[in-house]
């Protein structure tokens, strides 16, 4: 009878060593998961790449280019733009200040071609002095051409010259 008991404690044993692994395998299992969806949003990691990024638009959006002869935007302030760029670092444009926002799409052959003129511009001392320039990268769509535009503005030198502000999914600064 002895032997039978050896064997019940050793059967009970083992299916407790079988728990206790199965849970931590189960633990395991869902720390990764919570690592891998928490560290989904890169654009707060610093060094990161990321196409997209919260914006915050403070004062009052320009009214629309009509096709009339008058720009009834001239001589408004354009509202101040808050992002990041692809690195996570910030990006605001200042009121008051002459600046060159450039709109950009990585899919747009216009905006293929104006990178490089822009660059090339800078690089030979033509773009005036006292104006500054940012990039917006807006309708990012993996499904397009040319993705990602990090990669794209990168090849062309683009953020080196110039901060480059990544817009939101929803568009909010285009």
């Amino acid at each position: 009878m002895n032997t039978g008991t050896k064997k019940n404690r050793g059967g009970t044993s083992g299916k407790a060593v079988w728990t206790v692994g199965a849970l931590i395998i189960g633990v395991v299992a869902v720390a990764a998961i919570v690592s891998i969806t928490s560290s989904s949003d890169t654009a707060s990691a610093p060094g990161v790449t990321s196409e997209f990024s919260d914006v915050t638009v403070v004062g009052d959006s320009l009214p629309p280019l009509d096709s009339g002869a008058t720009d009834a935007a001239v001589g408004m302030t354009a509202p101040v733009l808050t992002g990041k760029g692809f690195s996570g670092n910030i990006v605001t444009t200042t009121p008051g200040t002459p600046t060159l926002i450039v709109l950009l799409a990585h899919w747009c052959p216009y905006c293929q071609k104006e990178v490089p003129l822009l660059v090339e511009w800078e690089k030979s001392g033509e773009m005036p002095a006292g104006v500054d320039v940012i990039g917006i990268v807006t309708g990012t769509d993996s499904a397009k051409p040319n993705y990602p535009p990090s990669a794209w503005l990168a090849r062309e030198e683009f953020p080196v010259l110039w901060p480059v502000m990544v817009d939101s999914q929803e568009r909010t600064a285009g």
